[in-house]
């Protein structure tokens, strides 16, 4: 296996404790200024001697390109013993956080579960809320088959749910940069400014919101609709 292969190690290391149905647990769009935060959560078949085989190509997102991806997907989905995906929408993420709304995604992928998982292998953030066995790991996507499936299950979910908010929130270019920081959303912010799908709590986002009050000399308020 190459350093960006993930294996089923820590996996086993949980079976070998007596646990049988593990959860792998990751997220997508903590980092963007626009959109949902997006928490999948993917029960693999761990004790199918081909599933490394079957799942050949499964790998941290990041590293995986759009249309493997979403090729990826299609193939964890029929693979998987169950996935569940939860987005948090901006507004809830301006309340309480994107740490707070992140976990709250992940505790919703994990409720979807039937029959609740009795491990979770999760990735960087860990869940005190849940009573469940948790094995948190750094950069676990590279080196964990569940939890390198849940991202791309979270990343490909997110992704197609910008695409879809693109075509309500036009000139954005959400489609194409899915609500992160990049030139052309920073000038669509400056121009457009933002809309109700923005975290307006985000730095670049509240920037902008300030500006406007400034030359406006005016409070701008967000809508309450969110798509």
């Amino acid at each position: 296996m190459s350093a960006t292969t993930p294996t089923l190690d820590q996996e086993r290391k949980l079976i070998e404790r007596g646990y049988c149905r593990l959860a792998g647990i990751d997220e997508a769009g903590r980092g963007a200024w626009a959109g949902p935060v997006s928490a999948a959560a993917v029960v693999l078949p761990t004790s199918d001697p081909s599933l490394l085989c079957q799942l050949r190509g499964v790998r941290d997102s990041k590293l995986c390109t759009p249309r493997q991806r979403n090729e990826l997907f299609d193939l964890i989905r029929k693979v998987a013993l169950a996935w569940a995906v939860s987005l948090v929408p901006a507004r809830r993420i301006d309340e309480v956080g994107i740490v707070a709304a992140t976990r709250e995604a992940m505790r919703r992928a994990v409720a979807q579960l039937h029959p609740t998982p009795d491990a979770l292998l999760i990735d960087a953030l860990p869940l005190p809320a849940l009573p469940i066995e948790q094995r948190v790991l750094i950069k676990g996507d590279a080196i964990c088959l569940s939890i390198a499936a849940a991202s791309i299950v979270a990343k490909v979910s997110r992704d197609r749910a910008m695409i879809a908010l693109d075509e309500r929130h036009t000139g954005y270019g959400l489609a194409r940069h899915k609500g992160y920081g990049t030139p052309e959303h920073r000038a669509a912010l400056a121009q457009l400014g933002p809309t109700d799908i923005h975290r307006w709590y985000f730095v670049p986002v509240a920037d902008v919101v300030r500006q406007r009050e400034i030359e406006s000399d005016r409070p701008v308020y967000r809508k309450e609709k969110e798509g």
